[in-house]
């Protein structure tokens, strides 16, 4: 089951004046649909922001909000009414399309408690050797070599089976990093969600290296893989 909170501060109904939370999208009292919510994600479903979900009943919470969004509910209500449903409905869908994917909802939630990541913080040029991970230094040296290689004899019209090899096995080596990545960033879910101040500023800090990294690494096996398919 979703754990329900009600942290929101309150606001009036526009309908019948009754306060309600403000990120809810109908009124508590009257049940009337509200214009939509500011504020997080989490808010819109009614969640307190953590990392570990219960996806199952993510989705279900989303099919029972769309029902009752349904722009044929409004099809006699008021203009304003009739908008809000297509403005909560797109809020609602960006929200659960964030929330389901579990990178997506660590990176959006990091940011909210003002991690900087993301390219625009790390820098969009993979070259660069300050964005290198130190373990993988050589390594990145020898792949971008090889792929200068098999691009110039792809234009040459030429094959090299040894090079297209050792890209494969580059490849498949990245894969491998990228899951231990993911795993590690599972593994400081826990101590987020569960954890005291400090764990948690630690976890963050971990994880938004992590999530460096495998960008860096996703950009790595996504060069690998179009020169390969070229």
């Amino acid at each position: 089951m979703l754990k329900i909170v009600d942290s929101a501060v309150p606001v009036a109904c526009w309908s019948c004046s009754a306060a309600h939370k403000a990120s809810a999208l109908f009124c508590s009292n009257c049940s009337k649909i509200q214009p939509p919510p500011s504020g997080e994600y989490f808010s819109v479903f009614g969640l307190r922001p953590q990392l570990n979900l219960d996806l199952d009943a993510l989705e279900r919470e989303l099919h029972r909000l769309s029902r009752r969004l349904h722009p044929d509910r409004f099809a006699r209500a008021s203009e304003n009414e009739r908008e809000w449903s297509l403005a909560d409905t797109a809020l609602l869908n960006d929200a659960y399309r964030t929330l389901k994917d579990p990178l997506r909802r660590t990176e959006y939630l990091l940011k909210l408690h003002g991690a900087e990541i993301g390219e625009e913080h790390a820098g969009k040029d993979r070259r660069d050797p300050s964005r290198v991970p130190p373990d993988l230094l050589e390594e990145v040296f020898d792949l971008n070599m090889q792929l200068e290689e098999m691009r110039s004899a792809r234009q040459a019209g030429e094959t090299d089976q040894e090079l297209e090899k050792n890209l494969v096995e580059a490849k498949k080596k990245f894969d491998g990093l990228l899951e231990e990545v993911d795993r590690d960033l599972r593994a400081q879910w826990q101590a987020w969600d569960e954890g005291d101040q400090a764990a948690r500023e630690a976890a963050q800090k971990t994880m938004a290296a992590l999530l460096d990294r495998r960008r860096y690494l996703n950009n790595l096996v996504r060069d690998v893989t179009e020169t390969l398919g070229a």
